[in-house]
């Protein structure tokens, strides 16, 4: 019997070995964010099991303590709560919401913007026109309307977050499409018949990838400002569940007396917003395959 000799099949390149992620870590502004990320995300969900203290147990002896200057590492508000909770569990709910928000509006974002690249001709007009009108608005002030005629709760200030924010995907969305639907390999399915769902969905879709996931980096940012915002205005999430905005919310009337109180907070939302674009462009140069020759 004679046996053939199979040559063994090449493995499958590493993901820490593909060129995107070598182009990402030499990126050191974008590992730096990463890795402050991490360390942030870390602490916000698994570090309030770890203190003394709850976000809502009160000292009244303690009240206005300042940082490292006892039990309290970051100090107490005006109710005497332990500072240090209550900026890990509000991170918890500031990450949550720019997290699911952004998922929402990448979701909505890149099914308009599918449809409208694709499709063109009436319909894509009709659709980016939609788009043009949501962003005619400023986003902020369309925020604060509809904050104000809801019931302020984290999953609704993520939903009205979420409805101010995909325009930019479907704009960034609908230019990669109408970009790629002339391509041979789409005229191709085309050809063999292929239905217009498994186009946009099963070919131009991974194909967009690249700039959804830039945008989509970019977002998470962007909504943890916008709801900061909202919630420094009164119009978001409320007092006793904390947010990074409600926080400065309640510090602004004590800034010579306890300048802490916004200036923690403060430097949270700073820190991971920054580390947010950094990581957004680095992912962008990533993703660029221009960059190797760069």
């Amino acid at each position: 019997m004679t046996y053939l000799a199979l040559a063994p099949l090449p493995a499958r390149t590493r993901w820490w070995r593909h060129r995107s992620v070598q182009r990402f870590c030499r990126n050191r502004l974008a590992v730096t964010g990463s890795v402050i990320l991490l360390l942030l995300t870390a602490a916000c969900f698994l570090g309030p099991p770890l203190l003394p203290y709850t976000e809502l147990t009160i000292d009244l002896r303690a009240r206005f303590a300042a940082p490292f200057s006892g039990p309290h590492l970051l100090g107490t508000d005006p109710l005497g709560r332990d500072l240090a909770a209550r900026l890990l569990m509000a991170g918890r709910i500031s990450l949550l919401v720019g997290f699911c928000s952004m998922l929402l509006s990448t979701l909505a974002g890149a099914a308009v913007g599918i449809v409208a690249g694709f499709y063109g001709g009436r319909i894509g007009a009709v659709l980016m026109r939609v788009v043009d009108a949501f962003l005619a608005f400023p986003a902020i002030f369309l925020l604060l309307v509809l904050a104000a005629f809801t019931h302020p709760s984290a999953l609704m200030i993520t939903l009205i977050i979420a409805l101010t924010s995909w325009m930019e995907v479907a704009r960034v969305v609908e230019a990669q499409v109408r970009s790629l639907r002339e391509q041979d390999y789409i005229q191709a399915a085309r050809t063999l018949g292929l239905r217009n769902s498994t186009l946009m969905f099963s070919e131009l879709l991974p194909n967009a990838m690249g700039p959804i996931i830039v945008a989509a980096t970019l977002t998470v940012g962007r909504a943890i400002l916008l709801e900061a915002y909202v919630s420094y205005l009164g119009y978001g999430i409320q007092p006793p569940l904390p947010s990074w905005g409600n926080l400065l919310n309640g510090a602004q009337q004590y800034l010579l007396q306890a300048p802490w109180l916004a200036l923690i907070p403060g430097v949270a939302i700073a820190l991971a917003v920054t580390s947010f674009n950094f990581i957004g462009d680095g992912v962008r140069d990533a993703l660029d395959v221009r960059s190797d020759s760069r």
